[in-house]
């Protein structure tokens, strides 16, 4: 048997394709009605079912504090001092080579700042 969409061969009972991935086949058991989830929390059944799946994500990098960022940014930032304390090195080096990228970056850093959460991670 050949699958469908990549033309690789694949034994008779694969219902996915080791190659590509897509389904060629049917699960035993499995009926051809499409699952239909309801995501609207018109009910308090659904909206207590979407709140117990609701999933909350690790903060992954290193954790900044934005007052300290935007206070090394709007005195030092010309010279890279707030790329340094987020651990951009190079990003600091860069700033610190050319001036805040000539001023633009150093003022656009400021802006994007203002908008971070407290503390924020890089």
């Amino acid at each position: 048997m050949y699958c469908k969409f990549c033309a690789a061969e694949i034994d008779d009972d694969c219902v996915v394709c080791p190659k590509c991935g897509k389904q060629v086949g049917q699960l035993e058991g499995a009926s051809n009605q499409p699952i239909i989830i309801n995501n609207s929390s018109s009910s308090s059944a659904s909206a207590a079912a979407s709140a117990a799946a609701t999933v909350v994500g690790v903060p992954r990098g290193k954790m900044c504090n934005k007052t300290t960022a935007l206070l090394l940014c709007i005195f030092l930032g010309v010279f890279g001092a707030h790329k340094f304390y987020e651990g951009k090195i190079g990003m600091g080096i860069l700033y610190l080579l050319t001036g805040g990228l000539f001023c633009i970056g150093w003022i656009i850093d400021i802006i994007a700042l203002i908008g971070k959460p407290n503390p924020y991670y890089v």
